[in-house]
């Protein structure tokens, strides 16, 4: 549920100012909001430290600590980390950077320029020239010496010619000296391939340091938070006041909690207006505490007069999500290295979304025996009760469809487009029952009728059923439906303007309402496609020896299970959060309820 807030008026002392804060601290109820909100920040200082130390424990946290911790504060430990870093990256593109150099250099060998320069001194001075390589033997000069092999056949020549000019043959181009030679280059990598190991090693000390730099930013953080509080209040002379949201079940308690905590402040509590927007604080259903980790993970916070869909969310995304999976060795391995590796996997994405994937793997376990598809293979040996999508598959390619196939084909058509209609009609009535006793909840209860009108309509493009018409109840469906959206959904005295509006903003819903319904094809369409690709790669392993179908097997049905987390994301919860929840009305424009505390977590 979403939980009720009132906006809280808290007036102190101005003496009582810091064991006003203090309290509310320690209480935990208080969202704050700044009576200015452009002075309702920390000091730059602060805010600087806590940047540096985020991108700092960024760095540090994936990096194995290694010999004796330095001695260093956290904030310099964070710099000295960062600088390491930065420089690091500068190092490291040096270091290609010579690569390609020497690359390039390839063809002059290790001759030194200081080699070259000595030799002029002495009165020698060599020239270099590119000739073909069969061009050798026809240069005519006192010394010739090839240095290597250059690009299009051709070779790289020391000329050294004391009396006027060497005779060179036809084709050959003089090249002038680099201006860096390959020993100086290999140096240069040498010392900085060096520095990088050096300071990867002191990288590896300061990661010792990454506790007490957590400690720090959790010290600045309560800092910042405390400055921010105060700078968000009123305040004269005698008085300091704050204003805020405070959950409506605590407000009555708070002026005693607040004098038990040794501060005699006045507390006025009031319901939020319709212009008001407060924070809004979910408290999830036990078995719905799942969904938390993927709105957590989204960044969705539904508003505060919205709807709280875990609980639809909940009974929905592990149904869709079984479905695009369509397999129960899948599912097993949604859902038994999650139980394996529970501890850290929740360190990393959460518990609650660790316990959103196991029951997704359940989900997909149940549908895998139902549809009998284990790693792409049909384990039922016959049609079971319901049509199988192993059954689809097993006769042969998929341009022979036989009757069973054909049957288990409209089946899935039938069962993906029927949850459709099912999760967005119940989308509309939910709505309805919100706008009771508006008027304009009959218009939603339309809508939920005129959906199940569009569904026979499907149906009969998909399946080849009867169409709508007055003959069946489809054609009332729509027709009633229809009626109630046009007359209900701008309600107004004047008949002619109730009808107007109601066409204007009833047109482009009714289209979405049928592009919405068939969407949901897609789960059929993507658990298809993964039980094709299985049996795909099943097929290509058959016909290698053991040896090299092994590594087949795991290599695919490994990049088929990664191809199911992209379609969860991709489909499975976009069919939650956009067609389901358009069809509610819900916008997700929340901000999430956040008190004044050094120690708030949300309910868990």
């Amino acid at each position: 549920m979403i939980v009720p807030m009132a906006k809280t008026y808290i007036v102190a002392r101005r003496a009582d100012r810091e064991a006003l804060l203090a309290a509310l601290q320690r209480l935990g109820v208080l969202h704050v909001e700044p009576v200015e909100p452009d002075r309702a920040a920390p000091d730059a200082d602060t805010t600087h430290t806590l940047d540096r130390l985020r991108r700092a424990i960024q760095i540090l946290e994936n990096t194995e600590p290694a010999g004796a911790a330095p001695d260093l504060s956290p904030a310099e430990a964070a710099e000295e980390g960062l600088r390491i870093q930065r420089a690091g990256a500068e190092r490291t593109s040096r270091l290609a950077a010579l690569h390609r150099q020497m690359e390039r250099l390839a063809p002059w060998g290790d001759v030194r320029l200081a080699q070259v320069q000595a030799l002029r001194e002495a009165g020698l001075a060599p020239r270099f020239f590119v000739l073909p390589a069969g061009a050798v033997p026809d240069v005519q000069a006192e010394c010739v010496d090839v240095l290597g092999p250059w690009q299009g056949k051709r070779v790289l020549v020391a000329v050294v010619h004391r009396d006027g000019e060497p005779e060179m043959p036809e084709g050959a181009e003089p090249v002038p000296l680099p201006s860096r030679d390959r020993p100086s280059l290999r140096a240069e990598a040498q010392e900085i391939d060096a520095a990088l190991k050096a300071e990867s090693a002191r990288l590896r000390r300061i990661a010792h340091l990454v506790g007490a730099m957590r400690e720090e930013q959790a010290r600045l953080r309560a800092r910042a938070e405390w400055t921010t509080a105060a700078r968000s209040a009123l305040e004269d002379k005698a008085l300091f006041a704050l204003q805020g949201w405070v959950p409506a079940e605590e407000t009555d308690a708070l002026a005693g909690r607040l004098a038990h905590e040794g501060v005699e402040a006045a507390v006025q509590a009031v319901e939020p207006d319709e212009t008001e927007v407060p924070p809004t604080l979910l408290r999830y259903p036990r078995w719905a505490r799942p969904m938390k980790g993927l709105f957590e993970f989204l960044g969705t916070v539904p508003g505060y007069r919205e709807f709280d869909v875990a609980g639809a969310f909940m009974v929905a995304l592990p149904l869709f999500s079984a479905i695009i999976i369509s397999d129960l060795g899948y599912g097993l391995l949604y859902l038994v290295p999650m139980l394996i590796f529970y501890r850290q996997v929740s360190r990393t994405l959460g518990a609650r979304l660790a316990q959103l994937i196991a029951v997704v793997g359940v989900c997909s376990i149940l549908w895998g025996l139902l549809i009998s598809s284990f790693f792409g293979m049909d384990f039922s040996g016959q049609m079971a009760s319901l049509p199988l999508i192993g059954t689809y598959y097993a006769d042969g390619p998929l341009v022979e469809v036989s009757m069973e196939r054909q049957s288990a084909l409209e089946f899935l058509m039938w069962l993906s487009v029927t949850l459709g209609a099912v999760q967005l009609s119940l989308a509309h009535l939910w709505r309805a029952l919100a706008l009771c006793p508006n008027q304009q909840c009959l218009s939603e209860i339309g809508w939920a009728a005129f959906l199940w009108g569009m569904w026979g309509a499907i149906k009969w493009l998909l399946i080849n059923t009867a169409p709508p018409s007055l003959d069946n109840v489809y054609g009332w469906l729509l027709i009633v439906g229809g009626g109630l959206v046009l007359l209900f959904t701008e309600p107004s005295r004047n008949p002619g303007k109730r009808l107007g509006f109601g066409v204007l903003k009833s047109l482009l819903p009714a289209i979405s309402t049928f592009g919405d319904t068939i969407s949901y094809i897609r789960l059929m369409v993507l658990g298809l496609a993964s039980t094709a690709l299985a049996l795909a790669f099943n097929n290509l392993a058959g016909q290698v020896p053991m040896a090299a179908a092994i590594p087949i097997l795991m290599v695919g049905h490994g990049l088929n299970v990664a191809l199911s987390v992209v379609s969860l994301l991709a489909h499975g919860v976009r069919l939650n959060v956009l067609e389901f929840s358009n069809n509610l009305g819900m916008t997700w424009s929340g901000y999430p309820y956040e008190p004044f505390s050094a120690t708030y977590r949300e309910e868990t």
